[in-house]
């Protein structure tokens, strides 16, 4: 196509891109609404008709997670021409769903009715490594 301004993707970078979908086919926002269904989670520190009737204490769940040296390679290419780090993303992603997991289950061995206060945190560990860290209050509402 002469006068295009569009140039074709590498085929590595088409290939790339098609095994990110494959491998992540779920759509993780519908993961979060379905443990949001199985345990209300807020990030407000009431909920609106419902009375608290005891504060269960704090729930979290965390998980680390390690960046792969193949996600590097193509994050420091991407670097040189900017855009998001969509493999980064999803890899954030992951643990963020994780975490919430991890967190939801708490809540429920503590016999919690939801959770308040929700937040998530985010640390480095070590150089290829961060940790997400879910954390709230599990709370029992009146009957």
């Amino acid at each position: 196509n002469q006068g295009s301004d569009v140039l074709p993707l590498p085929r590595w970078q088409i290939l790339f891109q098609l095994a990110l979908v494959l491998y992540y086919s779920y759509d993780s926002l519908n993961h979060i609404k379905f443990l949001e269904q199985t345990m209300l989670v807020t990030s407000t520190p009431s909920i609106e008709g419902k009375k608290i009737h005891t504060y269960l204490g704090i729930v979290m769940g965390s998980t680390v997670r390690a960046r792969h040296l193949g996600t590097d390679i193509l994050a420091t290419l991407k670097n040189l021409v900017g855009g998001e780090l969509k493999s980064y993303s999803i890899l954030l992603m992951q643990a963020r769903e994780e975490a919430m997991e991890r967190m939801v289950s708490n809540a429920e061995d503590m016999g919690a009715d939801a959770v308040i206060n929700f937040r998530y945190e985010t640390s480095t560990i070590a150089a290829a490594a961060s940790e997400v860290i879910a954390y709230g209050t599990a709370v029992k509402f009146e009957d």
